[in-house]
C-alpha cells in the first residue's frame, strides 16, 4: 500500500481521470505525472474507482480512499447484497473470517457493537482499515492473519460470517464447500465451539440440497439476486440440528423487493393443480428459479401450473407475482407455417420446457428480437407443444 496514493493532489488526479472517459491505455501512455508514484499505480487506483462506481457508492463518492486491484472489487459484496446481510444478524460481537475489501464488514458494523475483519493478504487488510477510518466506522478491528487462528484467541462470540474463497490453490475454480478455503464443513465443529450462528455466503452456482449436507445445521438458506440475477447464496447455520430448512428468496429491483419463502420438506409433498393457459401468465424471478420452490409457489399463491416441468403458472384473476406478470392474447399449436403467417417480426422469446433454443425459434421464424410482445415456447398439460402471444403487465 503506497502512502502517497493519499497526498491531496494524487487524489484529485485519480478523482479526475477515473471521471473522464478518457481510455486507461491512453493515461497509462502518458506516464506518471508524480515523481513518487508509478503511472500503473494509478492506473489500478483510476480503473479501481471506475469498476465500483455503480456496485460501491458509499465508496464512490467518499475522498480518501484507497482501492485494491480489479480481482478483489469483483469477488467482492455490493453494497445492495452487504446491507441485505447486514439485517440478518444482531448481537454484540460478529467475526469476519475472510475480511478481503471489508464491504461486508462496514455494513455488519451499522447493527454489531464490535466487527473483527481477517484478511490473510496484509495489503488488502491495510487498504481496508485505512477506508473503514475514512468512512468514520470506528467500530472495526483489523487483523492481517488467517481467521481461523484469530477466532481461536476469542472465547464467544455471536456471529461467525465466512465467504469461503472458491479459488484452490491447485485445482483452480472450485464449487464444493469442502474444496473452498477455508474448508467449512471440515472446521464445523471448531467454529461451534466460538458461536452458535454462522453465516455463509457462497456462490449462486453450489447446489442447495449438497450444501445442505456438507453444512448439516442449516437453519434458513436465502437466495439473493438483484435485478433477477442470482448474486449470492446466504446460509444461516445454528448449533443444532434442523429437520426442515427455510428457504427465503428475494429479488432487489430498483423500485421494490420481491419475496418469496417456504419450506424445503414440503416443497416434495406439494400437490398442484395442472390446467391450460388461463387469462394471466406468470414466469417466477431468478431466485425462485434457483431455489427450486416450483411446487410450492402454485400452492401458496393459489396458481395453476401449466406442466409439471415448464415452471409456468396461469390464473383467470391477475396476483401480486414475484417475478413477470403476463396478459395472454393468444395461444397456438407449435407449428411453423401456421405461426409464420401470423406476421410477428419482432417479439420477446423465452423458451420454458421445450426442445428448441431461442436462437433456433428466431432464425427458424424469422423474428428479431425486441418490441412490446412477448412469445413463451413450451408445453402445455396434455405434453403438447405451444406458443403463447403475451403483454406483459407492468
Amino acid at each position: 500500500m503506497n502512502q502517497n496514493i493519499l497526498h491531496t493532489n494524487i487524489q484529485k488526479y485519480i478523482i479526475d481521470q477515473s471521471n473522464s472517459s478518457e481510455e486507461i491505455s491512453n493515461i497509462v501512455l502518458k506516464g506518471s505525472p508524480f515523481d513518487n508514484i508509478s503511472i500503473q499505480e494509478l492506473a489500478q487506483q483510476i480503473q479501481s474507482r471506475r469498476k465500483i462506481r455503480d456496485k460501491l457508492p458509499t465508496w464512490y463518492a467518499k475522498e480518501n480512499i484507497y482501492y485494491p486491484p480489479l480481482l478483489n472489487l469483483e469477488q467482492t459484496s455490493s453494497e445492495l447484497t452487504a446491507l441485505y446481510k447486514s439485517n440478518i444478524v444482531s448481537g454484540k460481537s460478529l467475526i469476519d473470517l475472510t475480511g478481503g475489501f471489508g464491504i461486508d464488514d462496514y455494513f455488519f458494523a451499522k447493527k454489531m457493537e464490535n466487527v473483527i475483519h481477517c484478511e490473510i493478504n496484509k495489503e488488502l487488510s491495510d487498504i481496508a482499515q485505512h477506508n473503514f477510518t475514512a468512512l468514520q466506522q470506528n467500530n472495526i478491528k483489523t487483523y492481517a492473519d488467517n481467521g481461523l487462528e484469530v477466532l481461536n484467541d476469542f472465547d464467544y462470540i455471536d456471529w461467525i460470517y465466512v465467504d469461503p474463497s472458491r479459488r484452490h490453490e491447485s485445482k483452480g475454480k472450485v464449487f464444493f464447500l469442502e474444496d473452498s478455503i477455508p474448508n467449512i464443513p471440515e472446521n464445523l465443529d471448531f467454529l461451534f465451539s466460538k458461536s452458535d450462528q454462522i453465516l455463509i455466503k457462497t456462490s449462486p452456482l453450489l447446489d442447495i440440497r449438497s450444501g445442505i449436507r456438507s453444512l448439516q445445521y442449516v437453519k434458513e438458506i436465502h437466495v439473493l439476486a438483484i435485478k433477477n440475477e442470482v448474486k449470492e447464496l446466504l446460509w444461516i447455520l445454528n448449533k443444532r440440528e434442523h429437520q426442515n430448512v427455510k428457504i427465503i428468496t428475494i429479488n432487489i429491483q430498483k423500485s421494490k423487493q420481491q419475496q418469496f419463502a417456504f419450506w424445503l420438506e414440503d416443497e416434495t409433498k406439494q400437490q398442484v393443480k395442472l390446467s391450460p393457459p388461463q387469462q394471466f401468465l406468470y414466469e417466477p424471478n431468478a431466485a425462485i428459479l434457483k431455489s427450486g420452490g416450483f411446487l410450492s409457489i402454485a400452492k401458496i399463491l393459489n396458481l395453476n401450473k401449466l406442466h409439471l416441468h415448464s415452471h409456468l403458472y396461469t390464473s383467470d384473476t391477475i396476483i401480486d407475482f414475484p417475478g413477470r406478470c403476463f396478459e395472454i392474447k393468444a395461444i397456438y399449436p407449435y407449428q411453423k407455417k401456421a405461426l409464420t403467417k401470423i406476421g410477428i417480426d419482432k417479439a420477446n422469446i423465452t423458451t420454458r420446457n421445450f426442445p428448441e433454443s431461442v436462437a433456433t425459434l428466431r432464425k427458424k421464424l424469422k423474428i428479431k428480437d425486441g418490441g412490446d410482445t412477448f412469445l413463451f415456447f413450451t408445453t402445455d398439460n396434455k405434453n403438447n407443444k405451444v406458443m403463447l402471444l403475451c403483454n406483459k403487465i407492468n
